[in-house]
C-alpha cells in the first residue's frame, strides 16, 4: 500500500498557507496545518478537508517547535514537505526606516527569518526520512515591496540569503523560495493585487 507523503505548512490557518495546505491535499498528501492557536489550525484543518491535521505551532517558540516535531515523528516518523509559511510585517510604514521600532523590526526577523532557521533545523531529521524530502521558503516578493514597511522587506531579503544557505547546504532536500507576488492576504491588511489561490 502506498504511503501518503507528509506536508507541514506553517501559518496554515488562513491566506496563501491555507490555500496551500488546501492544494496540497488535493493532491494526495496528508497535511499538517500549523498555527499558533490550536483553534484556528483545527477550524482550518477541517475545511482543507480529511487528509488535514491540525498541528499548534509557533515559530518564535522553541518549546512549540520541539513538541510539533515530536508529534511528527511519533504520528508520522518522517516529514516529506516542509512549507515556511509563517510571515509578519510591519505594513503601512513605508519610507520611515529612521524611525522604525527596534522591537518591531526584532519581531519580525524572530518570524520571518529566525523561525524559519528553528523551524527547518527541528524538521531535518524527519525530512531526512523522506525519500525525496522538499523544502519551500514562501517569499511574497514584489516590486510592490517597499509598501510592507522598512523592516519587512529586510527581513525577506534575509530570508533570501537563508534558503540559498539551505540550498546549498541541504542539496538532497531541494530547498526553494516560492515568490507568490504581493497577494491579497492579512499580512498587507488585504491591500493586495493576488489571490490567495493564484499564489498557492
Amino acid at each position: 500500500m502506498r504511503v501518503k507523503p507528509i506536508a507541514l505548512v506553517t501559518a496554515a490557518n488562513n491566506g496563501i498557507g491555507l490555500q496551500i495546505a488546501r492544494d496540497l491535499a488535493t493532491h494526495g498528501l496528508t497535511v499538517l496545518v500549523g498555527s499558533r492557536k490550536l483553534e484556528h489550525a483545527e477550524t482550518a484543518a477541517k475545511s482543507v478537508g480529511a487528509d488535514a491535521r491540525a498541528l499548534q505551532l509557533d515559530v518564535t517558540k522553541q518549546a512549540s517547535i520541539a513538541a510539533a516535531a515530536k508529534r511528527i515523528r511519533n504520528e508520522f516518523g518522517r516529514l516529506d514537505v516542509l512549507v515556511n509559511n509563517a510571515g509578519i510585517s510591519d505594513v503601512g510604514k513605508q519610507g520611515i526606516s529612521h524611525a522604525a521600532s527596534l522591537d518591531e523590526g526584532r519581531a519580525v526577523f524572530e518570524t520571518n527569518v529566525f523561525g524559519v532557521v528553528a523551524v527547518t533545523q527541528a524538521m531535518l531529521r524527519l525530512l531526512g526520512e523522506a525519500p525525496a524530502a522538499r523544502i519551500v521558503s514562501v517569499d511574497p516578493s514584489s516590486p510592490q515591496r517597499t509598501l510592507f514597511g522598512p523592516v519587512y522587506s529586510p527581513s525577506k531579503t534575509a530570508l533570501d540569503a537563508t534558503t540559498l544557505a539551505f540550498a546549498i547546504e541541504f542539496e538532497d532536500a531541494g530547498a526553494n523560495a516560492a515568490c507568490p507576488g504581493f497577494t491579497s492576504t492579512s499580512l498587507n491588511k488585504f491591500d493586495g493585487t493576488g489571490t490567495a489561490e493564484r499564489a498557492a
